[in-house]
């Protein structure tokens, strides 16, 4: 056995599977690649005097300080929350863009839409609608999202 190892043939081929094997990876880069966490954001009430554009910077915050590819958030709107994500709002409206294009998801309750006569044109492409809001958020944390109401 150790004669034909000594081969030239065999040495060139295990040289040629070596060369296919992909590189390993340390174990701090393993470490690093975690998938990415999921956190479920309650988007309702709103305070007078900062509002849902302060909890959309927070978001846009947590992500650059965090990671885009650490996070998975999904934004659900209901009651008060639901204006934030209209199209027309001009104080969360440009964030909500930035923030779906950074992989953030948003949710209307279609309850909420009901109660104040909104309509889905009134709402960007990138807002998805559930049936109701609050069994939502239920929902994704019995799915193992992580609850956080900034």
């Amino acid at each position: 056995m150790l004669k034909n190892f000594k081969s030239p043939k065999l040495v060139s081929f295990l040289l040629i599977c070596l060369a296919w094997l992909p590189p390993m990876e340390s174990q701090a880069q393993q470490a690093e690649q975690v998938d990415a966490v999921p956190f479920v954001v309650q988007l309702t009430r709103s305070d007078e005097n900062y509002g849902h554009r302060r909890v959309f910077l927070q978001i846009d915050k947590v992500l650059d300080e965090i990671g885009e590819d650490k996070l998975a958030i999904t934004v659900v709107a209901y009651e008060d929350g639901i204006k934030a994500l209209l199209a027309d709002n001009p104080k969360t409206s440009q964030l909500l863009t930035k923030l779906a294009n950074r992989g953030v998801t948003f949710k209307a309750c279609r309850i909420s839409m009901r109660s104040w006569g909104l309509k889905d044109e009134q709402f960007p492409l990138e807002v998805e609608y559930v049936p109701s809001g609050a069994p939502e958020v239920v929902r994704l944390q019995m799915k193992g999202y992580k609850y956080w109401r900034p």
